[in-house]
This record gives C-alpha cells, sequence and structure tokens, in this order.
C-alpha cells in the first residue's frame, strides 16, 4: 500500500529532476542525432539509468495514471533519439 504523501514528494522530486536534468539532457541529446551525431558510452549509460529508473517507477506511475501522458511523451523522445542514433550509426 502506498503513502499519498511520499508518491507526492516522490513525484515533485521526479519532475523537478526532469526540468532540471533529464529533459535538457534528452533535447540535447535530440539535437545531437539530429545533426548526424551518435551516442557516446557516457549519453548510453545515462539512458540505461533512465529506463532502468522508469521500471522501478512503474508501479507509483500506476498508481497515478494523470502522469501516464507526460511518461509516454517522455518515453517517445527517448525513442526517437535512439531510433535517430541508430540511423546515424548505420550510415556511419
Amino acid at each position: 500500500m502506498s503513502n499519498p504523501t511520499q508518491d507526492a514528494g516522490v513525484i515533485q522530486t521526479l519532475l523537478d529532476r526532469l526540468n532540471s536534468q533529464r529533459l535538457p539532457f534528452a533535447l540535447s541529446l535530440k539535437e545531437k542525432v539530429d545533426q548526424g551525431g551518435t551516442l557516446s558510452d557516457y549519453d548510453i549509460k545515462r539512458l540505461e539509468e533512465v529506463f532502468a529508473d522508469t521500471q522501478t517507477l512503474q508501479p507509483m506511475l500506476d498508481r497515478h495514471p494523470e502522469y501516464q501522458d507526460l511518461v509516454a511523451r517522455i518515453l517517445h523522445l527517448y525513442k526517437e533519439i535512439l531510433d535517430k542514433a541508430t540511423e546515424n550509426e548505420k550510415n556511419a
């Protein structure tokens, strides 16, 4: 069973991290791959962390469907980055 106050605190922290770290990082990666670049080992490691965090947080996200659209949009952005990076690797 979840604690609504604890969930609220975790969600606020995650939103803060999204705005200050994860979204700027994702947008910089998007720009990089859109310009034909590829992902570095560091970029890949950070993306792995994002996906691992998403898996860990899935139960809380299931309890808060109001955030599903936001999560889906962010994951779609990461998918676009990975698809373009893969295309760039093939063309390199």
